[in-house]
């Protein structure tokens, strides 16, 4: 496979399980063409490379901006803004993950925080039933929370290492 291909596969590819991840396809392949660039892409690269509209393309580069996977930089003596993703997939992970925690994470455990606090009779088994569903799925959130959190806070190194730990 020719290296021509071979990106095309990849930007592919990445939308594709972007879009499993809740991630835009469009946000994904801009992504993905991003990373395989050595140099930072103007908005027309972007455009151009993957066939998409000026509105898409500076709609989908505010959102990875947002997502603070993308930064924006400048050349001197160009008017033209320039768009340039971390290559570094440890940082990439971590940024993905912080972004998904605010997003999905933190409004469930606040809405399951809330209905852990709901009064009603012991006795009654709806109400038992209702409970022990959602203080279960609470705890289990907050495990999740708290293990993202390590993960966010943690070296790529030693973050591996303790999670390899685990399955030995």
């Amino acid at each position: 496979m020719e290296l021509t291909a071979a990106k095309q596969k990849f930007i592919e590819a990445w939308g594709k399980l972007g879009s499993e991840w809740g991630i835009n396809r469009t946000m994904a392949q801009v992504h993905a063409l991003l990373l395989v660039s050595p140099e930072a892409l103007t908005t027309e690269e972007i455009m151009k490379d993957l066939s998409i509209s000026r509105g898409n393309a500076n709609m989908t580069l505010r959102d990875l901006i947002g997502w603070g996977l993308v930064e924006k930089q400048h050349k001197a003596g160009e008017r033209k803004e320039y768009f340039y993703a971390d290559k570094d997939t440890w940082n990439i992970a971590r940024q993905v993950a912080k972004e998904r925690r605010k997003r999905e994470l933190d409004p469930v455990l606040k809405i399951l925080d809330e209905l852990s606090n709901v009064k009603g009779d012991v006795k009654d088994p709806e109400f038992k039933t209702f409970n022990k569903t959602v203080t279960d799925i609470n705890k289990l959130a907050k495990n999740v929370d708290k293990t993202l959190d390590t993960m966010l806070k943690a070296e790529e190194s030693w973050f591996w290492g303790s999670i390899f730990k685990m399955f030995k």
